[in-house]
């Protein structure tokens, strides 16, 4: 819609997710969550992308000048870490940095028309939308919704939710590690605590190990979480001063995180790994355990769910296995791709500055130590340069594709569900750091990174010229060696077998193959099909001493006519005239053969 413009571009634009556990399912493409939510949905679909796009229209629509304030505070009583053993096993000079296990920090932004008048707040806190909790079936927003819907309700007095000027966007930070149920977890067969460092119980295990939010049921949970945000954003909003500054850069880059590496020191290198769901993932977290008898902190596999997987899914190779270490593997979700592959492998990372704020658009679920470590690395690396000083970063959780969660190398050798969840490895922070990293940068030095694929200008040949081309004797270029019957019935298949050369570099826009019906009629044929099309199928083997063969197929559909017809092929071989290599044209074709719409005979 905006592309003549080119303003809204995949550099510029985030779409971060609030996190509901309460949203719908059913438009993520990757197999994992498909299964889980009775596949592709869209009627699901169609209603979050208009909404989105409308979202943006009006936004346009309303634009004009004006001025953004920063304001931060701290909101207490209102986060729990639900997995402190993890969190504890962080160096301890680190941990003694930090007054508690949990971001306590809210980051708002307020925006003014020139006049001084309200537009709206952005404002960031690390918390998990799970007030509403596992057993509910209603669509909700859950916490950061219902903050957002107050600070709405206030500004638009007398809209509907949802309509009105002002908009207030609570968005979830790094919040990985970080449930709003703040009585924490207990038996509720029992009521006694669950154990600290696999979170099961006696009898139930895992499934009768919840937390629970501060009121009597989940929406009275669900109303204070979210009254506690939204009276702590309300009041940075009304007492925001510090106005930003500078211009607005951009920067994104696709990633394959499944094979990068990290250089840890001057002698020290590490990789990340194809995806992989550890056995703690199954079991669950304290906001919603495993129906089945997995628990959190589990570092070796179980013999029972081992075998199934082996016989249904197929065994995890050494290399998959040893590269997660110390996770025993679940699922090995990189070495599973059908019906489509089952986990994301290209994965863009992203940044955005506005005056002094930096925000990170993480594509997963960070814990509270991740999120602090990459909000450290950015900030030491926009620093290194003049034109940032004093710069506030903020990480944005959940954006533009899903990647489960990061946690730090010391959380994931725990192996609690976060560490179980995090799919490319143990070092999968240090990847996504070493590429903020180099946004980051990327930004400072005005090297903005588009979202397009490499194109790459320095690229050298490793083979020599190809030699001129041979065919045996008695035989031309294109000759058939291996003829078509003279009937097919669908669905069948009709091909036929030839000499080949593949120095056919003057084809572009052109076809190898073609299938063509004749037309008594009028006398002629007509191409039905050529090498894009899905029904032929054109296979090269290539031969020595300069020949090679080629196998032309058509597997003919069930919507064929009936009737006449020929496949043809083209291509170029290269012959020696003197000392100049010429390359010359030549065609080939099967012999004319029928088509019968008798059905299924092979």
């Amino acid at each position: 819609r905006y592309s003549e413009l080119y303003l809204y571009r995949q550099d510029n634009v985030i779409l971060s997710g609030t996190h509901t556990h309460s949203g719908l399912a059913g438009y993520f493409q990757y197999t994992l969550f498909m299964i889980t939510s009775k596949g592709y949905l869209k009627s699901s679909t169609q209603p979050i992308v208009r909404g989105i796009v409308k979202s943006i229209d009006v936004a346009h629509n309303n634009m004009k000048p004006g001025r953004i304030f920063l304001n931060k505070g701290e909101i207490v009583d209102s986060s729990l870490n639900r997995s402190p053993h993890s969190y504890m096993n962080n160096p301890k000079e680190e941990r003694e940095r930090y007054k508690s296990n949990t971001d306590e920090q809210i980051v708002t932004l307020k925006f003014t028309d020139l006049d001084g008048d309200g537009m709206g707040i952005f404002s960031w806190f690390a918390v998990h939308p799970v007030s509403m909790n596992y057993t509910n079936r209603l669509v909700s927003s859950d916490n950061l919704g219902y903050a957002s819907y107050l600070f709405e309700q206030e500004k638009n007095i007398g809209s509907l939710p949802g309509e009105g000027p002002f908009v207030a966007a609570f968005a979830t930070s790094n919040s990985g590690d970080v449930s709003p149920n703040t009585r924490g977890p207990y038996c509720i067969n029992t009521g006694d605590k669950c154990d600290y460092l696999n979170s099961s119980c006696p009898v139930g295990g895992t499934k009768m190990c919840a937390a629970f939010g501060p009121g009597d049921d989940m929406f009275e949970s669900t109303r204070i979480i979210g009254e506690n945000i939204y009276r702590k954003a309300k009041e940075l909003y009304s007492k925001a001063e510090q106005e930003l500054h500078g211009s607005i850069h951009a920067a994104h880059q696709w990633v394959n995180m499944t094979d990068v590496t990290v250089q840890l020191n001057s002698t020290h290198n590490v990789k990340t790994c194809k995806p992989a769901l550890g056995h703690s993932f199954a079991a669950g977290t304290i906001d919603g355990g495993g129906d089945l008898n997995f628990t959190q902190g589990a570092v070796e596999g179980d013999p029972f769910w081992d075998g199934i997987r082996d016989s249904v899914l197929g065994t995890p190779s050494k290399d998959i296995q040893d590269c997660h270490d110390p996770k025993p593997i679940l699922f090995s979700t990189g070495e599973m791709n059908r019906p489509l592959p089952w986990h994301p492998a290209i994965v863009d990372v992203q940044i955005i500055t506005i005056g002094s704020v930096a925000i990170v658009a993480v594509p997963g679920e960070a814990t509270t130590m991740s999120g602090r470590r990459i909000r450290e690395a950015v900030k030491q690396e926009l620093e290194m340069h003049n034109s940032f000083t004093n710069t506030e970063v903020v990480i944005t959780g959940l954006c533009n594709i899903y990647t489960h969660y990061i946690t730090t190398f010391e959380e994931y050798q725990v192996q609690r569900y976060e560490g179980a969840s995090t799919i490319y490895g143990p070092h999968t922070l240090s990847a996504y750091i070493q590429h903020f990293r180099g946004l980051a940068k990327a930004i400072v030095e005005a090297r903005i990174s588009r979202p397009e694929p490499p194109f790459f200008t320095n690229v050298f040949p490793l083979l020599g010229e190809p030699p001129v081309d041979k065919v045996p004797e008695n035989t031309t270029f294109g000759q058939v060696l291996e003829q078509v019957d003279s009937l097919y019935k669908v669905v069948s298949h009709a091909g036929f077998n030839l000499v080949h050369k593949m120095d056919s570099l003057v084809l572009r826009g052109k076809t190898f193959i073609t299938v063509e019906r004749f037309h008594n009629s009028s006398g002629t044929w007509e191409v039905i099909h050529t090498d894009a099309s899905w029904e032929t199928r054109f296979h090269w083997i290539k031969g020595s001493g300069g020949q090679s063969n080629a196998t032309v197929e058509w597997h003919i559909p069930l919507s064929a006519a009936a009737g006449t017809y020929r496949i043809r092929h083209f291509g170029h071989y290269k012959k020696r005239v003197v000392i100049t290599p010429v390359i010359t044209a030549y065609e080939g074709a099967s012999d004319v053969f029928q088509v019968s719409k008798t059905l299924y005979s092979r």
